[in-house]
């Protein structure tokens, strides 16, 4: 799970957990409140009850609140249901700001986006059976992207397991193993099938959240053990610091040698975000050229005179140029997984020397090139690159000058401005979006993805989201309102239609006032498939939609909406929804036949033996995500 993961943590664990919950929804045992009435122990810093008052009750779901408070987390988002009626409530009345969406998983998508906006661990919450279900894609995306997330979930009580219950989950009804253990999804999954439980709960909740990189757990709890007294029992005061990953000196002393001994590059991944001044003067220091994946776009800034380019799905055949003419002798990959979307597996990709690489993860240095030379280097990426900092030496200024990103100049319009343009929309996006606000900008999957990813340029980091393991339909159109909460500022999705007629959070955006901006690419096509399937020569496959009106839907949620089916409006429009204090839709209708930007992955695919544009020679080595 390499580039998901950084040295940064969010701030976790309250050292008095109980100073300021209220003593009205506690219970506490005979000798414990004797305790506090004669002044021998404060518990924490509960109140003493008076001698006339009756001890107040803390439910399961109670304390399961306090524990995620506790834990740092600010926003819980979900959809709620009967079977877990008591933790909603006992969400709803605690500090945690409460969030009821449309579908669990936009619900998941949001709490994941939410997680990268403002680096503190967010609760997804569903109820029985579809509830659980109807997440899962959105928690496989946050276990693929490396975000923080607790799934509360309800599950069905004891006695009535096996005798049909409405929505039983169960082991008859789900299978246990994956969903309700340990395994590819969740890193930590519990049943909580009593109140004693909990102390050691939060305790391997504290230490994983603690750990640099990415954590999803899962606690289920059955319906009759919400509302379950928290008798006799206290949630251990933890004070968890952050634990640093830091290289062993042998390691430091290693890749000082490999990368001093000749011209290096650095390819920059997600997992370096936190790391982007450090990796500035690297770069500065050294002369080295720079290279970044698609999330890893704005972590050193575009216009630099030494980025040369975005590699993988979306990316700049400049990356390929520079390989071929300018070779480098070694590669310093920071924070990538170096996966498909990122790499392609190019041979082309590939120094002489191999690879310096440094992740969090072990197992990520070589396993996507396992026939390369990787010196693999486990550590926190800005702890590193400040050791290099202290031990590299400064290079001489180089002369030669460095390929950059391609930008064709657009063709000025000859009669009509109908319909828009991919490459004037993403234009008028780069001047009015990203150069004229600090919204963040997120593209969904498809050719939202690759227009975005090729064409827009960012100066600054964590201001470019895309999903490039998951990649599920819906997760911008969904996301973006968790990057706008926890950002408390505009957060924009460039989106295709197909995914805003999977999963949008309109009517949840207009309730909760969330300044999100869709900016919807409506060409009536799964068009990433259509030009897919042209490219490969293959007829007879429908991925047509039939046309949608997305601002009249907009609008019928509550939501201000524009259509612009012209050039000339885009920019005008794009002012009104960051003015707009309330959720914005601007519905392009753009052309549809206009190919997504692929000269990068044809050369990719040219590098690694391609030669032919014949259909039976792709169809072989082609998948839609790699057009």
């Amino acid at each position: 799970m390499s580039q998901n993961y950084t040295g940064s943590n969010s701030p976790l664990i309250s050292t008095e957990p109980y100073k300021e919950f209220p003593s009205d929804r506690y219970v506490e045992s005979v000798s414990d409140i004797s305790h506090q009435l004669d002044g021998s122990e404060n518990n924490g810093g509960i109140q003493p009850f008076l001698a006339n008052e009756t001890a107040p009750t803390l439910s399961v779901a109670d304390a399961i609140a306090q524990m995620l408070e506790n834990l740092g987390v600010s926003y819980a988002f979900g959809v709620a249901g009967g079977a877990m009626a008591s933790l909603w409530g006992a969400l709803s009345n605690s500090t945690i700001e409460v969030l009821n969406f449309r579908h669990e998983a936009g619900a998941a998508f949001a709490a994941t986006e939410a997680y990268f906006a403002n680096n503190r661990p967010t609760v997804v919450f569903t109820t029985a059976g579809p509830g659980i279900t109807n997440a899962l894609t959105g928690l496989f995306a946050a276990r693929g992207e490396g975000a923080k997330v607790i799934l509360l979930s309800a599950c069905t009580s004891a006695p009535q397991r096996g005798r049909w219950a409405i929505q039983e989950t169960s082991t008859y009804t789900l299978p246990t193993g994956g969903i309700f253990t340990p395994g590819a999804l969740f890193n930590y999954a519990i049943t909580i099938e009593s109140a004693a439980q909990l102390p050691q709960i939060f305790r391997k909740l504290a230490l994983a959240l603690a750990q640099p990189g990415g954590f999803v757990a899962h606690l289920s709890i059955p319906t009759a053990v919400q509302t379950s007294l928290f008798e006799d029992i206290a949630l251990p005061h933890l004070d968890v610091s952050p634990f640093p990953m830091t290289a062993s000196k042998e390691a430091i002393a290693k890749s000082v040698e490999l990368l001093s001994s000749g011209p290096f590059a650095i390819w920059v991944g997600f997992g370096a975000r936190d790391a982007a001044d450090e990796i500035r003067q690297l770069a500065e220091k050294t002369g080295a050229a720079v290279i970044c994946s698609p999330r890893g776009k704005g972590i050193f800034p575009e216009d630099h005179p030494q980025f040369v380019g975005v590699t993988g799905l979306g990316g700049h055949t400049s990356v390929l140029t520079y390989m071929e003419q300018q070779p480098p002798l070694r590669t310093l990959v920071l924070g990538s997984r170096l996966s498909e979307p990122t790499s392609f597996w190019s041979s082309a990709l590939v120094p002489k020397g191999g690879f310096v690489h440094v992740d969090i993860d072990p197992e990520v240095p070589g396993v996507a090139y396992p026939h390369v030379e990787t010196f693999g280097v486990r550590s926190d990426i800005k702890s590193f690159v400040q050791e290099l900092l202290q031990q590299l030496p400064d290079a001489p200024h180089s002369t030669m000058s460095l390929p950059h990103p391609e930008h064709k100049a657009i063709e000025p319009i000859l009669d009509v401005d109908y319909p828009v343009r991919p490459e004037v929309l993403i234009a008028a996006i780069q001047k009015i979006i990203v150069e004229g606000s600090d919204a963040v900008v997120m593209a969904e999957c498809g050719n939202s993805f690759t227009w975005s990813t090729h064409l827009l340029q960012f100066a600054q980091a964590n201001r470019y989201r895309v999903s490039t393991g998951v990649g599920a339909m819906g997760h911008a159109v969904t996301g973006v309102l968790g990057a706008a909460l926890a950002n408390n500022s505009k957060a924009v999705g460039i989106v295709g239609d197909g995914a805003m007629l999977m999963n949008n959070e309109i009517s949840t955006a207009v309730k909760y006032k969330i300044p999100a901006i869709w900016i919807v690419l409506n060409d009536a096509r799964y068009n990433m498939c259509h030009q897919g399937m042209k490219i490969l020569g293959l007829k007879g496959a429908d991925a047509t939609i039939p046309p949608t009106n997305f601002a009249m839907i907009a609008r019928g949620m509550g939501a201000e909406a524009i259509v612009v089916v012209r050039e000339s409006d885009i920019e005008a429009a794009l002012e009104q929804a960051i003015a707009s204090t309330v959720p914005f839709l601007i519905d392009v209708v753009i052309d549809a036949d206009r190919p997504a930007p692929s000269g990068g992955r044809n050369k990719s695919l040219a590098a690694q033996g391609i030669k032919s544009n014949s259909a039976k020679n792709l169809a072989k080595q082609v998948s839609f995500p790699m057009i």
